[in-house]
């Protein structure tokens, strides 16, 4: 016969523990919205939740730990208003939309996406990396549509550290210096620098791909007339 606590309670312990834990990631939210990031110690927030300071260590190792969690906390966060934002049906719209959505977050949080971007370090979470792939499924969308100017790696960067940089920048500012037109233009550059005016590919998907290509195909140097030939065979095929 196997000794121990019995499955019920181990389970009742877990999601008691979890509760506790998120109830000290609340109370550190708290703190750090109304007085900051210096207020958040394991002393102040152990007494705004209700716990003893040993408590915190023993959920989360330290304050770095407790820090961590809490910039997790807004990750998730932040991930779930892309889930309930609507798609425009323009792409370009859409990336606009995307954009704003990453900057109005920062703006309605700034204590909390202050402590989610200002170290590096901590944009590893799940939440982070999974809306990370849903920036890459966007633009994916725009380079099958024929709107990219460069390529997606590098427009998910440039759009990336656009909304990050003038998220911080914004709330850097002190508040009779912040002008609106400043995210505007910011928005508009991002948009400029990642994307054509007007899709190069008319029609989604391999074909209209490559008749464009076929279609500029003349006007380059770079292959020789055999090189040439074959393209045209297979953009032929495509096509």
């Amino acid at each position: 016969m196997q000794s121990g606590a019995p499955e019920g309670t181990v389970t009742g312990e877990a999601v008691g523990r979890e509760k506790t834990r998120q109830r000290v990631i609340e109370a550190a939210i708290g703190l750090l919205e109304r007085e900051g990031r210096e207020a958040v110690t394991t002393r102040a927030v152990a007494a705004a939740a209700g716990l003893q300071p040993p408590a915190i260590y023993r959920l989360f190792g330290d304050k770095d730990g407790l820090l961590d969690a809490v910039a997790e906390y807004g990750f998730d966060a932040f991930l779930a208003t892309k889930h309930v934002a609507p798609e425009p049906a323009d792409p370009l719209d859409g990336l606009r939309a995307g954009w704003d959505l990453a900057v109005e977050f920062a703006l309605d949080n700034p204590a909390l996406y202050t402590l989610m971007y200002s170290e590096p370090g901590r944009a590893t979470s799940t939440a982070f990396r999974t809306g990370m792939r849903m920036l890459k499924e966007r633009v994916h969308r725009l380079a099958l549509g024929g709107w990219l100017r460069v390529d997606e790696d590098l427009a998910v960067m440039i759009i990336h550290a656009t909304a990050r940089g003038a998220a911080l920048t914004w709330l850097s500012l002190p508040e009779e210096a912040r002008d609106p037109a400043l995210l505007s233009t910011l928005r508009e550059a991002m948009t400029n620098a990642v994307t054509e005016p007007e899709p190069a590919v008319r029609d989604a998907g391999p074909a209209g791909a490559a008749r464009a290509l076929r279609a500029a195909l003349p006007e380059q140097t770079t292959l020789s007339a055999a090189e040439q030939q074959l393209l045209r065979e297979w953009l032929d095929r495509l096509a």
